[in-house]
């Protein structure tokens, strides 16, 4: 495997050597919540900026790292970007492994990608998300109706720990260390949702407020964050497939309630499922309809005042009621 060069054709550094102690390096890591010193950990590793900068304040923090690259095949050369990580993994004296998945073109290209590619990854992998990712998919939940979970964006949790950094921190992080990122042109599509909110509406919606309106949505995210976990503990209290039980709920627990509960039995993977797809299950549970498609095909139907799930072959083969 040839390391010389980026998946950009151009030297790997950029100016000063990589050194996971630079002065910058430690600045930033202070703002990022990684485990102990000694703990093992795997990194999802695209060889852009976000988790390049991941790779390198796991290292500065101590962490026993493993760098787990992805090629989804969708470019021509796309095996540059495994090797722009593998020669980086060996920089930093880390573990690397290259994973391979088939996606093709196609609908839904991002969520079977994000799918493919957490069906290889290893559980509980560490990921780049920052501040502007999360500030992105509030608004794109909130488009698609999805409530206060979705107002929430990406979760905090452990293995997520540059979500106080903004990208342009991860890139900076980069220039500091010497490191050329992979661009991906895919980034610059308008076709994906993503990249107009990205390029598009919050540049707008900062020019309108006339201020970075990113840490204003990261404030209301963690503010929805508490509210979601008081709806999601008494939603735990609730049996989702009791008709009667959804129907005497307050509305937030019951549609909570039912989300959880047909996530868990496979169907979508929270990102699919859309407020109108839970409103439908509760008209279900009210008695307004007897059954209702939902994300994928699948079906939620009531029977004796109990609701089931079943999945579109189950059903479309002429098994439901």
């Amino acid at each position: 495997m040839d390391h010389s060069r980026s998946a950009n054709g151009r030297s790997l550094t950029s100016g000063p050597a990589l050194q996971p102690n630079n002065a910058f390096v430690a600045r930033t890591l202070e703002r990022c919540n990684f485990p102990a010193e000694g703990t093992e950990v795997d990194l999802a590793v695209s060889g852009g900026a976000d988790s390049l900068a991941l790779m390198v304040l796991a290292v500065a923090a101590g962490c026993m790292v493993t760098a787990h690259h992805v090629d989804h095949g969708l470019r021509p050369g796309s095996d540059r970007e495994a090797d722009l990580v593998a020669e980086v993994s060996e920089l930093l004296g880390t573990k690397f492994r290259s994973w391979k998945v088939d996606v093709g073109e196609g609908p839904d290209l991002e969520a079977r990608a994000r799918k493919a590619r957490f069906e290889v990854l290893p559980v509980g992998v560490f990921t780049g998300h920052t501040a502007d990712d999360r500030a992105e998919t509030i608004l794109l939940n909130l488009m698609r109706g999805s409530g206060p979970t979705g107002a929430v964006g990406i979760s905090r949790s452990p293995r997520r720990p540059l979500l106080d950094l903004r990208r342009k921190d991860t890139e900076a992080l980069c220039d500091a260390v010497g490191l050329v990122p992979f661009e991906d042109p895919s980034n610059r599509d308008p076709r994906f949702r993503r990249n107009r909110v990205r390029h598009e509406v919050l540049p707008l919606l900062s020019n309108i407020a006339d201020r970075d309106v990113v840490p204003i949505l990261i404030r209301q995210a963690d503010l929805f964050s508490e509210i979601d976990s008081a709806i999601a503990s008494a939603a735990s209290e609730l049996d989702p497939t009791s008709a009667k039980a959804l129907a005497q709920a307050p509305k937030a627990v019951a549609g909570t309630a039912v989300r959880l509960w047909l996530v868990s039995s496979g169907v979508g993977d929270g990102y699919t499922l859309d407020g109108a797809s839970i409103e439908r299950v509760l008209e279900v549970a009210r008695g307004l309809h007897k059954a209702t498609e939902v994300a994928g095909g699948w079906r939620v139907s009531r029977t004796q005042g109990r609701l089931r799930v079943s999945p579109p072959s189950s059903w479309q083969d002429g098994a439901h009621d």
